[in-house]
């Protein structure tokens, strides 16, 4: 059975992802996205400036920790010799968050039903993964097997962490609600069913402690809850026992067309001069029948010269513990996206998209994205776009990017140039996709 153990390499492994994340920041707001615009706002699915799009694969991840910040050009010129534990800039606290968004777009597509409705069906794999509120100072010390001769104390409140990884297949529906002169609103629904490979979670209200570097004593009070679901294995996870379940996502975008004439009156030609986009994602959830959740109770004194890296023989070799099978439900990531997109002249636009958890992180058996805000100038054509967005995201790391769509091909990164630039990146995200457009 996996339990802290993989949540503590999981931190690791995301700042092992600096140089090899991907995500869709930039992309997804370009009026020839196509089937990528669907999954932010299925609203995008109708009045497209594409008569149809096929999607052959695409891949994205969003990582990064508010404990950790490198410098890339570091890590490029250690020649594969970059440390993270000794290396990287740390940033401890009693409330350190780590995460990661990895997503893979499967086989895909969206075409017009009539002029004024159209329809798409979204494969996608997806694997989130989030710990919340951990000591810095511990997990540091976790990850070294005590290996230090300072004292030193911890206080987390509210610690919360889960991996949950599914598959889902999406039809989406979109139909334009009015069309008059000036204005035009548009709206779109997606109704997803999900496959849940499985999933892993610890919460602890409140954990407290401190360690004793003398005699190497490690006293701790409070009580953690780890769950696993059945057969999940983060080693290897397989989608061969699935859980099933279902989600959704609605959106709507308006835009003002306040210089419409019969030129522009082709589906091929953007008409508005602002265009203003709502939608909540990922509501729904996934059951999984026969989670295994067992419950320690800290209040103790144990002797931290035992840890050797395997936290579930330390647990259970020092602390009581009840364990009961129940039923466990996965809470999909809930979120709200806002999009504003100006066009300023011709083919030149700058648009602001924000992006906000509806799931609190401190609720546990859940994921949730990080709260963030991008300002996205873009010149776009037909054949061809780019784009430098610039995002403030939560946890107090601003990421400038770039990106381009150059027919069927894109590639980009929402963080490349600052984590080049920073000594202190903390995020980062590139994507990659092949597709097959057809344009109006």
């Amino acid at each position: 059975m996996k339990t802290l153990k993989i949540l503590l390499a999981c931190c690791i492994c995301i700042n092992t992802l600096f140089l090899k994340a991907q995500s869709y920041v930039g992309h997804s707001v370009d009026n020839y996205s196509g089937v990528h615009g669907l999954i932010s706002n299925p609203s995008n699915v109708v009045d497209s400036r594409v008569k149809a799009d096929v999607n052959l694969f695409s891949a994205s991840v969003f990582g990064g920790s508010d404990y950790f910040g490198i410098n890339v050009g570091d890590v490029i010129k250690s020649d594969g010799g970059f440390d993270f534990e000794s290396d990287a800039k740390k940033f401890p606290s009693d409330a350190n968050n780590f995460f990661l968004n990895a997503d893979i777009l499967g086989p895909s597509f969206m075409f017009n039903l009539t002029p004024k409705s159209s329809f798409g069906v979204v494969s996608r794999v997806r694997a989130l993964f989030n710990i919340n509120n951990i000591s810095g100072e511990l997990y540091e010390n976790l990850a070294d097997n005590f290996d230090t001769d300072e004292d030193f104390d911890f206080n987390s409140k509210n610690l919360t962490g889960t991996i949950h990884a599914w598959a889902e297949i999406g039809i989406v529906y979109g139909r334009v609600l009015i069309d008059k002169e000036n204005n035009f609103l548009k709206g779109g629904v997606t109704l997803k069913y999900l496959q849940g490979a499985g999933g892993l979670f610890i919460n602890s209200p409140n954990f407290t402690g401190n360690y004793t570097a003398a005699n190497k004593t490690l006293e701790t009070t409070g009580a953690l809850q780890y769950g696993i679901s059945q057969d999940f294995d983060n080693d290897d996870i397989e989608f061969n026992n699935l859980t099933s379940g279902f989600g959704a996502d609605i959106g709507f975008t308006y835009e003002l067309r306040p210089n419409v004439d019969l030129d522009s009156l082709s589906k091929k030609h953007n008409k508005y001069k602002l265009k203003i986009g709502a939608s909540i994602t990922d509501i729904g959830s996934i059951d999984y029948k026969e989670s295994v959740v067992t419950t320690y109770d800290l209040n103790a004194t144990v002797d931290a010269s035992d840890y050797d890296e395997d936290t579930e023989d330390f647990l259970d070799n020092n602390y009581t513990s009840t364990e009961e099978t129940i039923a466990q439900k996965i809470s999909l990531p809930t979120a709200f996206h806002f999009l504003a997109d100006y066009n300023i002249k011709n083919k030149l636009y700058v648009s602001l998209q924000t992006n906000l958890s509806l799931v609190k992180k401190n609720v546990a058996n859940s994921n949730s994205i990080i709260n963030s805000v991008t300002l996205a100038p873009r010149l776009e054509t037909k054949w061809f776009s780019i784009y430098s967005p610039v995002s403030f995201r939560q946890y107090g790391d601003i990421a400038w990017g770039g990106g381009i769509r150059l027919g069927p091909l894109m590639v980009g990164s929402g963080s490349i140039l600052s984590n080049l630039l920073s000594d202190t990146s903390k995020t980062t995200d590139v994507y990659l996709g092949l597709k097959i457009p057809i344009y109006q």
